[in-house]
């Protein structure tokens, strides 16, 4: 048995390949398993109304492959957040919050990556972080009901860029379904690539981190970028993250390239092996 997990993200494969394409192509490249994306989109958003018979459906597509989805990330609250001021807005907000976790139920997931925002198109302010607070307890009492965790992603705002804003939150709610999922790539823009910051930040993390994303990023670049072409340092928040027993893994990066995606998913596969097994034998 490995002595960790490394999933693919969902959004670096063409959105046109169908579910299992998409997990033939995972386990091709060498990957363990997939991210699922909720995004903002109707078309993602969707996914959260399927029948039993297409989650079913789903679920014989893994098996048949091997390959399973081990998180979902959900962005779909970038349009609809938990600390909107609007009454309507934040009503769907913890619709799709419980369908979400309906949905990973049904599948089996273990995981909701949450986004750390408590508004994103609009401004924060201190009612949309009570807001936010108040939707994120009634969140988290239905995923406990699921046995489903919530884990928030560290984010490019200022209201969620780093694990220690996230523990605010989770040390106040106080449940095991409430975690921590950091983006090292958003950590190391919020650190201003400072590695002892990252570091320290993660440290703060202990024993509340299930996962983390493995990203590239440059100051003020948080998306977009191949690996190795900006300034994260994987090694050092590797290293960390395994002194704490965090050995689950996303590849996060973006089908950008209709030419050479195939390629680019097997580079990263390459680049990220080597960071992780450089970092567990080091």
């Amino acid at each position: 048995m490995k002595a960790y997990q490394l999933g693919l993200y969902e959004k670096s494969m063409p959105n046109e390949l169908t579910f299992s394409q998409k997990l033939k192509i995972t386990k091709k490249s060498g990957f363990d398993f997939l991210e699922l994306s909720v995004d903002e989109t109707d078309e993602k958003l969707k996914r959260l109304d399927y029948s039993i018979e297409i989650i079913n459906q789903m679920r014989h597509q893994m098996e048949k492959e091997d390959v399973f989805i081990q998180s979902i990330c959900l962005s779909g609250h970038r349009k609809y957040p938990l600390g909107s001021e609007d009454p309507i807005i934040s009503k769907q907000s913890l619709e799709i919050m419980r369908k979400a976790i309906l949905f990973a139920h049904r599948l089996g997931v273990r995981y909701i990556q949450i986004a750390g925002y408590d508004e994103y198109y609009q401004t924060s302010n201190k009612q949309t972080q009570i807001n936010f607070l108040k939707n994120l307890e009634q969140s988290v009492k239905i995923a406990s009901t699921y046995g489903v965790v919530l884990a928030f992603e560290t984010m490019e705002t200022s209201f969620m860029n780093t694990v220690t804003k996230a523990m605010k939150y989770v040390n106040y709610v106080q449940s095991p379904y409430l975690k921590v999922y950091p983006d090292i790539g958003n950590l190391t823009n919020a650190a201003e690539h400072n590695p002892d910051d990252v570091i320290l930040d993660l440290k703060n993390g202990k024993g509340h981190i299930v996962a983390a994303h493995l990203k590239e990023t440059k100051p003020n670049v948080f998306r977009n970028l191949m690996f190795g072409k900006g300034h994260t340092n994987y090694q050092a928040c590797l290293k960390e993250l395994i002194s704490q027993n965090v050995f689950l893994y996303v590849a996060e990066f973006w089908h950008n390239d209709k030419k050479n995606w195939r390629n680019n998913i097997k580079k990263a596969y390459t680049f990220l092996k080597e960071e992780i097994e450089g970092a567990m034998n080091s």
